[in-house]
């Protein structure tokens, strides 16, 4: 096997390539490859459910927590969610090439921008095999070349999924280097990547928040990023209660290991005693932990005190702070103290509290009445998301398609010249 320098470089050179030749492809030619591995991955069920299992088991050998497990594990509606995504990603319009903002100058030239990729982009993450899918797809329908480095905790699923989509860039007459999937898990090839400006234009880290500050410090290359994901809810003393209820306990329990997963919920003082007794009653029942200020544990004796730490704390667990605050005011001062600026949500019918709430909570997604757990390129309409950017350059929010493109300047005119 050869060395980590020389097999990293060797990676470089030919995604530098690569790079170039599918920035020429057609949209035709990116969507073939997508549709072809849409259906190369629905023909390899049997083989990514086998290695899949192979990963999890070792997993469990090892005692990894429950939340990764979850997001390690594959099964028939995740593969499902993969295919949709590949063709969701075919159906949008390709933002290589779009002109926008064209403008007559006084001087008669005509000024304006136009979508490029942006070359090569490197992607480190943990856990989830199906962001092999989703990276590629997205890669490639903006024309970008990428390097994949999974978890070693993945390797065998994430090899798997690479071989489909070989497959469908094969198929469509593409290299198949635009998708190159690291096959070790070498952590100083995380490092050589990160090191590497003159093959890769943008790191892009999915995993934990160790991993994601340690590539931030370190990276040579620009990245986009997000630490962690403490999100919450405000309960505004106008909300319905019902539907605050409904949607608390969908953004907490739907699932518990995602990034937009419900960890911080506040309450207004003047609707706790008409909200909490339920809806504690009912976390309680969901098996959920709930830490809680004083007030809060004055409506059960099941609420732990919380900690300060307890307000900073991604959880990725059945675990949720609670904190009764005097109003809206009170809970944008705490979310924009204590968040992640990942997604918070308020739950109000009043127009005029949520319009404060959208204009002065300062994160990458802000909700009214409905759950964190939209918070996802699928849902968000992008196909499919590279990752969620809580940077604010230069992409800000789930990043699909356009995110992963950059803008030049086009001056057009005729024999033109400045006086």
């Amino acid at each position: 096997m050869i060395d980590i320098e020389t097999y990293m470089l060797e990676l470089g050179r030919q995604a530098r390539a690569a790079s170039r030749d599918i920035a020429k492809a057609t949209t035709a030619q990116k969507n073939q490859a997508l549709l072809a591995i849409a259906e190369a991955i629905d023909n390899s069920r049997e083989a990514l459910l086998a290695a899949n299992q192979q990963d999890l088991q070792a997993a469990n050998d090892k005692g990894l927590e429950p939340a990764l497990i979850d997001r390690l594990e594959l099964n028939q509606d995740r593969i499902d969610n993969m295919i949709e995504g590949l063709r969701q990603v075919a159906s949008l319009d390709d933002p290589v090439g779009a002109i926008s903002d064209m403008k007559f100058r006084p001087s008669g030239i005509q000024v304006g921008k136009m979508r490029v990729p942006l070359g090569v982009i490197g992607i480190i993450y943990e856990s989830r095999p199906n962001v092999t899918c989703e990276a590629a797809s997205l890669c490639l329908k903006s024309g970008n070349a990428t390097i994949l480095r999974g978890g070693s905790e993945a390797i065998l699923s994430n090899q798997a999924i690479a071989e489909c989509v070989t497959q469908g860039l094969e198929q469509a007459g593409l290299s198949k280097h635009v998708v190159q999937v690291l096959d070790r898990s070498d952590r100083d090839a995380v490092g050589k990547l990160i090191t590497m400006p003159e093959y890769v234009d943008v790191i892009i880290p999915r995993g934990g928040k160790g991993l994601i500050a340690r590539i931030s410090k370190d990276s040579k290359v620009p990245v986009i990023k997000h630490l962690d994901g403490n999100c919450h809810i405000y309960i505004d003393d106008n909300a319905d209660v019902r539907k605050a209820i409904d949607v608390v306990i969908n953004a907490k329990t739907q699932r518990y290991g995602t990034c937009c997963t419900l960890e911080s919920l506040l309450v207004s003082e003047a609707i706790a005693e008409k909200v909490l007794p339920g809806l504690l009653d009912k976390l309680l029942a969901c098996e959920v932990e709930l830490r809680g200020c004083n007030k809060t544990q004055s409506f059960s004796d099941a609420v732990k005190p919380a900690t300060e730490e307890d307000w900073e704390a991604e959880y990725l667990a059945p675990i949720l702070s609670i904190k009764v605050v005097a109003g809206v005011d009170a809970a944008i001062e705490h979310i924009n103290r204590y968040s992640s600026q990942h997604t918070d949500s308020i739950m109000t019918e009043n127009y005029n509290a949520a319009q404060k709430f959208l204009r002065e909570v300062d994160s990458s997604s802000v909700m009214v009445n409905t759950s964190t757990r939209f918070a996802d390129g699928f849902e968000y309409g992008l196909g499919a998301e590279i990752g969620i950017s809580t940077d604010k350059l230069h992409a800000r929010g789930p990043v699909g398609l356009e995110g992963l493109t950059s803008q030049k300047y086009i001056v057009l005119g005729d024999g033109h010249i400045r006086q």
